[in-house]
């Protein structure tokens, strides 16, 4: 008896030695579980930040009312001064040299109360005095085959730009040489082919003053210093009755005369 009491007292203490083991082990075994995820790509609190910066400068520049000069450099041609005109109003201008007809022909873009304006200027392709054809209203947006783009980063693009819900990456850049104020990088996050407006890069004074584009359209460098807009804008010619110019050369025994 005495004998399977002791078994039995062996056995037990057996038991408790070896049961907090093989707990262990099975604890040890066991997968654990997956720490809990935080929000799903999160935004890098910098690039968060350039868009709000961004978006500030855009609002200044949409307000900024100013006559300023741009050095337009494209790969196609010789470097051309843009004069943009951005007035008290909420009107606009922005003169293109070497657009219209094959490059032979200036013209200028402007809004008025009474709509959206192209206008012919005197130059080598057309000697004749500066006129202007309505081409809609104030708001509407310039047809393609009229657009030389120019004028978007003064004009809608900065409204896009102004816009958080539109589909862009913002990031900080560097200024290029000789370049004044804060310079950013614009990608899209769109895999539309209608792009809210070119990627690329975009610089602005404190003031909202744009001072640098580099974009598909080319770059746009601030030359000189601004000058204050005018109460309203003012179109280059009178409005004629008449045919807007295009882009593209005319054909032999074509008028590259608006109006006509």
């Amino acid at each position: 008896m005495h004998a399977h009491l002791r078994a039995a007292r062996g056995l037990t203490a057996a038991l408790a030695i070896a049961l907090p083991a093989l707990l262990a082990a099975c604890t040890t075994d066991r997968p654990r579980p997956a720490p809990p995820s935080a929000a799903a790509d999160p935004v890098p609190a910098g690039v968060d930040a350039a868009r709000d910066e961004l978006a500030a400068l855009a609002a200044a520049a949409l307000d900024r009312h100013l006559t300023a000069r741009y050095t337009l450099v494209t790969p196609d041609s010789p470097d051309r001064t843009v004069l943009v005109t951005s007035a008290n109003d909420g009107t606009w201008r922005v003169d293109v040299p070497a657009w219209g007809l094959g490059g032979t022909v200036d013209v200028s873009l402007a809004t008025t109360p009474d709509g959206l304006f192209q206008c012919a200027l005197p130059s080598p392709g057309r000697p004749d005095p500066a006129s202007c054809v309505r081409i809609g209203d104030a708001d509407d947006t310039v047809p393609r085959r009229l657009d030389p783009r120019v004028q978007h980063p003064f004009t809608d693009w900065l409204e896009v730009l102004t816009d958080r819900r539109a589909p862009l990456a913002v990031s900080p850049a560097t200024a290029p040489a000789g370049v004044s104020g804060d310079c950013y990088s614009v990608e899209s996050t769109s895999a539309s082919l209608n792009a809210p407006l070119d990627v690329g890069i975009y610089c602005y004074l404190p003031d909202g003053t744009p001072t640098y584009v580099r974009a598909a359209l080319g770059t746009l460098t601030l030359a000189g210093t601004p000058g204050p807009g005018p109460a309203t804008t003012p179109l280059a010619g009178p409005t004629v009755e008449g045919e807007p110019i295009t882009g593209t050369a005319p054909s032999p025994g074509d008028s590259p005369s608006a109006g006509t």
